[in-house]
């Protein structure tokens, strides 16, 4: 019996793993895990149930190009920190996961991830075949000239070895056109200004701040790099290598000069925040939003149709990426180890079709890294000038959409817009920004070895003079109780006799 009851178990946990992606239907199962609202999950904006949700879409597609029934299986997190705890606590699977940038890198590192198939020749519908025809030219060579070291195999490898680039964008401020001055807010610096004391946040994330803090603290080396770049004395490539060196610098010296910026701007800023500030500007709680470019979208959107409705007080907002320079952030879907890479594949290009990267970008805010004839067409039917402006800017977006239009969406070779004058700086900037914007932005990575002292910085960033306190007071307690204890032990009975006895 015992033979036999062992039997069966090996069986059964071969067929368990072996059906590890099917449900207890036996319909076959992709668990995705993605940020919250990143995705068009078919709500209005009561959050009631409006139309099918791209998963949705997905489970039809798939069923009619194979036969076969799928099920997705959608789940969100808040923090990229939350998202890695659970995977390498093994206590949920997922197929697909959509971190950021330095957070991809970890993951490579530390052979987490499967390889993608960009050409899988044995099953067609799981090829990435809409990345390779419509994947912006820009993120592709961004992805395929970073790479990263797997510690365990010490194999250097691409990033789009194991990442399919999803949203993009840049960092900079939202902030209230009626209020907040144009010069200063092209600065880094106004964080730090007491001409707008409360009046800003930063973000309550370790890298996104940090950058912020680098950027202050190296301000006239990175304006030292601009002036070569503009007297031709470095290419553009130079110039953003040098500028994605900078912004990444974590040596002790840097850190501790940041750390010091940081607990200065704390005295002069409103707070932290992840999600809030995109709200509170509209409030007029805040003039001033560090923010994510499709954040940025968002609290514009919001604020023009509080506008439109004449409801209360008029917001007007703008976006500007600093003179300085800036981080250009990217997240993108790799596959865990385990994952059903077919299936995974399967939806990922489903995702990058241009019709979705269309449907995402007009739900989200944010911009895909998907170009094509579609997405081109939601961009010059969201932001071309129409015939009544009298002030138009021609923007060459070629970065971007260059190799992935037909040839009468060009002109003269270009991907060229015209956009209202009054327009710019605007919705469109935040959502594909100049090539003078890009070429003074630079990649953040991950802290690798230095980690743990940004770690320490943050908290005490964080707790500043409160938190030292804090440990004084703790470490005080503890000396009290320990001397009140052994007061107590000493005079017990127990102790007394013992002394007697001596």
């Amino acid at each position: 019996k015992r033979f036999l009851s062992f039997v069966i178990l090996v069986l059964l946990t071969f067929t368990l793993t072996a059906c590890k992606s099917k449900n207890l239907t036996g319909v076959r199962t992709l668990r995705i895990y993605n940020w919250q609202d990143y995705i068009d999950e078919g709500l209005g904006d009561d959050g009631s149930k409006e139309s099918n949700s791209i998963m949705e879409d997905f489970e039809i597609y798939y069923e009619k190009l194979t036969g076969e029934k799928v099920e997705v299986v959608y789940n969100t997190f808040e923090t990229n920190e939350y998202m890695l705890n659970v995977l390498k606590t093994g206590s949920e699977h997922y197929d697909l996961v959509c971190p950021s940038d330095y957070v991809i890198q970890k993951m490579i590192q530390e052979d987490m991830l499967e390889k993608f198939d960009y050409n899988n020749s044995t099953k067609l519908y799981a090829s990435i075949d809409n990345f390779n025809d419509y994947g912006s030219p820009f993120i592709k060579n961004i992805f395929e000239t970073h790479s990263d070291k797997n510690k365990k195999t010490n194999e250097t490898l691409s990033w789009s070895n194991y990442a399919i680039p999803y949203m993009w964008g840049t960092m900079g401020f939202v902030y209230d056109a009626d209020s907040v001055k144009e010069e200063d807010v092209s600065t880094w610096g106004i964080l730090w200004n007491k001409e707008y004391a409360k009046l800003s946040t930063a973000k309550n994330s370790i890298h996104d701040t940090y950058v912020a803090g680098v950027m202050h603290v190296y301000k006239e080396e990175l304006l030292e790099l601009q002036e070569k770049f503009n007297n031709s004395l470095l290419t553009a490539q130079e110039y953003s290598d040098a500028i994605t060196e900078l912004m990444n610098r974590v040596d002790d010296d840097t850190v501790a000069s940041v750390e010091n910026a940081l607990i200065e701007m704390k005295k002069n800023f409103y707070g932290f925040e992840v999600d809030n500030g995109k709200t509170d500007i509209l409030s007029g709680t805040i003039k001033i939003n560090f923010a994510w470019s499709g954040d940025a979208v968002y609290s514009m959107d919001t604020a023009d149709e509080y506008n439109e409705e004449g409801n209360g007080r008029e917001v007007h907002l703008k976006y500007a990426v600093p003179n300085e320079g800036s981080n250009i952030w990217f997240d993108g879907w790799v596959m865990p180890k385990g994952s059903d890479t077919e299936l995974a594949q399967a939806f990922l290009n489903f995702l990058c079709s241009p019709e979705i990267a269309c449907r995402n970008m007009n739900v989200i805010g944010y911009t895909p890294s998907i170009a094509g004839n579609e997405v081109w067409d939601l961009c010059l039917e969201l932001y071309e000038a129409s015939e009544d402006d009298e002030e138009v800017d021609t923007v060459d977006l070629s970065y971007f959409f260059g190799g992935t239009l037909d040839e009468e969406y060009l002109t003269d070779g270009k991907c060229l817009i015209n956009v209202s004058s009054s327009e710019r700086n605007r919705q469109f900037d935040a959502q594909y920004p100049s090539e003078e914007v890009i070429q003074r932005c630079g990649v953040m990575k991950d802290f690798g070895s230095q980690n743990s002292k940004l770690l320490l910085m943050w908290e005490n960033v964080k707790c500043g003079e409160i938190g030292a306190w804090l440990w004084i007071g703790l470490i005080m307690l503890i000396i009290i109780i320990f001397v009140i204890t052994f007061y107590k032990l000493y005079n017990s009975k127990y102790f007394k006799k013992k002394r007697r006895n001596i």
